[in-house]
């Protein structure tokens, strides 16, 4: 069977996700009787995820026809003869309406019937809510025919209970067998330091006895010293992480959340790069031994990239700029950041697309992904809230450009969803996003 892209912008992209059957028509009948055989409408309706009465009945309105479906037989037919051609350009048309996200453009979406009698689209990859135009007359067979509620939701949340319950059960044995355990390393160790004190007692009126005789006694006794300590070493963790992660998570800890997304932390002092546009601006203060960099400089920092900005450089001029600025590359990105798109609400997510070849020439380097997800979290700490709301498209425009890959963004959510700063909204904006990667990455295994 041939396949196409669902969506006409989407049909010239070999590497997209979301297929569906090309249409099949077929004229059945003559004079008053003719009519047209949508052959394949139930295949193309299970790939659109609505029900093929839905489409059948979208054709008989914008042709001023009549259309029927048989739910038994699952033939679709529409009276008149029509071409093929015109009733795929009206299929996009129901698709542009009733399928794809009017926010991101995925048609992964379902219909959402409201108390008010409102159809909405939610998008299960961004979480952008769609409202549809209840002046089309689709709406109104719709509400008297709404779709079949998903089956197996209760189950799943079932089934979520019961893992996590079971995990918290297993959790609880594992702290049951380690003080078993270490109640019998304590055991062994009163047992092995008597069998030690028999054995050098038993030497000393023995003196004729050789070294052969000794070594079975002895050596029983070590062997019991040995696992004794062992046990007991598996135990304990002689260990002090020094990494700059957690220094870096130590401060944080100590400041505020306001004065943490205005600094940037590193275990050593650096030395301004001499440059011919770049001044010595580094304002640092210490912190329970570590070096702070102050508010001022990566406000100078900003500056900076803002008068390169204006000049109209390129991307690829940046890279060779961004070289020359004091600062870490954590400092630069964030920097970059406030310079594109301070001040932006609504549209954020579409300035990202417009300027995220600057974003790729700051962060080429290896590990520069986890330093693009910082800068995100960082400039949505300071930004409105309607730019925060459109993180999402953030991240799925970035991913779909291949700047992102899913392990990094999973890894940065979570890390930041438990972290100190779980509070703030942005966690709650890019859930959906999220949960989409790990739905998608589960289905595409499972085919």
């Amino acid at each position: 069977m041939a396949l196409q892209n669902i969506g006409a912008g989407n049909k010239d992209d070999a590497f997209y996700r979301y297929k569906m059957p090309k249409m099949i028509t077929k004229i059945e009948g003559r004079g008053n009787g003719i009519k047209t055989n949508l052959v394949n409408m139930v295949d193309i309706a299970k790939a659109l995820g609505r029900p093929a009465a839905y489409t059948t009945k979208y054709f008989g309105n914008e042709l001023g026809a009549q259309s029927k479906f048989d739910e038994k037989t699952g033939t679709s037919h529409v009276n008149g003869a029509h071409d093929t051609s015109k009733l795929a350009a009206l299929l996009e048309h129901f698709i542009k309406k009733y399928v794809q996200c009017y926010g991101c453009g995925n048609p992964e979406t379902e219909i959402i019937i409201t108390k008010s009698q409102m159809i909405n689209l939610k998008c299960a990859a961004c979480g952008f809510i769609s409202e549809v135009d209840m002046r089309d007359k689709l709406t109104t067979f719709i509400l008297k025919n709404p779709p079949e509620a998903k089956k197996g939701s209760k189950d799943k949340k079932a089934m979520r209970r019961a893992e996590k319950e079971r995990l918290k059960e297993g959790e609880a044995v594992d702290e049951e067998m380690k003080k078993l355990k270490k109640e019998s390393v304590k055991k062994k160790g009163v047992s092995g330091g008597s069998k030690d004190v028999s054995s050098k007692a038993s030497s000393k009126k023995k003196a004729n006895v050789s070294d052969e005789q000794h070594s079975p006694t002895g050596s029983q006794g070590d062997e019991n010293e040995v696992d004794a300590v062992e046990d007991s070493d598996d135990d304990v963790q002689w260990q002090t992480d020094t990494s700059a992660e957690a220094a870096r998570q130590s401060i944080l800890e100590q400041l505020n959340t306001v004065t943490a997304s205005m600094v940037m932390i590193s275990t050593n002092e650096e030395k301004p790069k001499s440059g011919k546009n770049s001044p010595v601006r580094e304002e640092k203060t210490k912190v329970n031994g570590i070096t702070v960099k102050s508010s001022n400089a990566h406000a100078e920092l900003v500056e900076e990239i803002k008068e390169f900005l204006d000049k109209g450089s390129s991307a690829s001029q940046f890279k060779a700029f961004s070289g020359s600025l004091s600062g870490t590359e954590q400092e630069v990105v964030d920097a970059l950041f406030e310079a594109l798109f301070n001040g932006l609400g609504k549209g954020f997510s579409k300035e990202v697309v417009k300027k995220k070849k600057y974003l790729a020439a700051a962060a080429q380097e290896e590990g520069s992904q986890l330093i693009l997800l910082q800068a995100i979290e960082s400039f949505c700490g300071k930004a409105s809230p309607d730019a925060v709301k459109e993180v999402a498209l953030v991240l799925k425009e970035l991913y779909d450009n291949d700047m992102l890959e899913e392990e990094f963004i999973v890894e940065w959510y979570q890390k930041g969803s438990t972290g100190s700063n779980k509070v703030s909204p942005i966690w709650k904006n890019v859930k959906p996003f999220i949960e989409w990667l790990q739905s998608a990455e589960s289905e595409t295994e499972d085919e």
